[in-house]
């Protein structure tokens, strides 16, 4: 009970200064920093829904976050629409694509379902770079809005809600333990009653709404957008190191591997930034340390010992 009640403090300690950063930091680069890192946040654990949760690694989770960018920015430039309306927009679209493709797709299992994921984002990215509307391999410009706490509070309450939403349905709903369920035995869920086709629908759909509002948020907040920056390898590659490092099929784990990844990368790419390729090298040896002496993640590894203290047999 102390331990829970200390984590909850700490939480507590943790969102109230999120909450009041812009009131005790005028820095606009600092804000910056921590919008960045809570969109990470938020993309971790959209990501681990369908990784952690269903056992399906998403190759193509990037997709999802251009395909919201790319909405948000062609239904503001080109059809001139507000803000408020082209981002549900996003999250909309993304969810109609994660439906489309799901059909296909999760009817394959482990590396064909990521090789086919990693697939499709590619062809979604060549339809970019060659469709006038998005503006080609050129990208596409956004009229800038020059407020950065209305981009950092709004970050901030996507992902905080989004959070709260998969921590209910994934860790107090049954929702949650289905999705387990056909993680560790597919056939048996199904034996039991479950429907693991629908399932995993759900679960890829619940997995790329909350990538795509992030993708139009993101997209209005740096005003410019094009194919290799919304629709590269970049934003799986990074959301796969930072769920695997943090602990796949937890909430807390990608969170936390994701806040100390980005850290690395800021930090790197601050004073190292010509050793683009010592970035890579270490960035590929972190993530081979953490399968190999911690499968579970970090934070899997941090709950795996406490639970082992709790139940060795006091000294007699």
């Amino acid at each position: 009970m102390k331990n829970f009640t200390a984590r909850q403090g700490v939480l507590a300690f943790v969102v109230l200064a999120l909450v009041f950063l812009p009131l005790l930091s005028s820095d606009t680069f600092v804000l910056r920093v921590v919008t960045e890192a809570v969109m990470w946040v938020g993309l971790a654990i959209a990501f681990d829904v369908i990784a952690g949760y269903t056992g399906y690694l998403n190759f193509g989770h990037g997709a999802f976050f251009g395909l919201g960018a790319y909405t948000v920015g062609i239904l503001m430039m080109k059809a001139e629409l507000p803000f408020a309306v082209a981002l549900p927009a996003g999250g909309a679209v993304a969810a109609l694509a994660a439906l489309i493709a799901g059909f296909p797709t999760l009817r394959l299992k482990g590396a064909y379902f990521a090789i086919a994921t990693w697939a499709l984002s590619r062809a979604i990215q060549q339809l970019a770079l060659n469709m006038d509307i998005t503006g080609g391999p050129d990208g596409m410009r956004l009229d800038a809005f020059l407020n950065p706490q209305f981009f950092y509070y709004l970050m901030l309450g996507a992902v905080g809600g989004t959070f709260l939403v998969l921590w209910y349905l994934l860790e107090r709903a049954p929702f949650g333990l289905k999705l387990k369920a056909i993680r560790e035995d597919e056939e048996g869920a199904k034996a039991l009653g479950l429907n693991p086709t629908m399932l995993k629908m759900q679960s890829f759909i619940l997995s790329a709404i909350p990538t795509g509002i992030l993708g139009g948020i993101y997209a209005y907040w740096i005003t410019f957008i094009d194919p290799s920056s919304t629709l590269g390898d970049l934003v799986s590659d990074q959301a796969v190191v930072m769920v695997v490092f943090g602990g796949m099929g937890t909430l807390f784990g990608p969170a936390i591997g994701a806040l100390l990844i980005f850290a690395f990368k800021t930090v790197f790419w601050a004073y190292l930034s010509k050793f683009q390729l010592l970035y890579l090298i270490i960035l590929g040896a972190l993530i081979a340390v953490s399968v190999v002496f911690m499968p579970n993640g970090l934070w899997g590894t941090m709950l795996k010992r406490r639970n082992t203290v709790r139940r060795e047999p006091e000294a007699p």
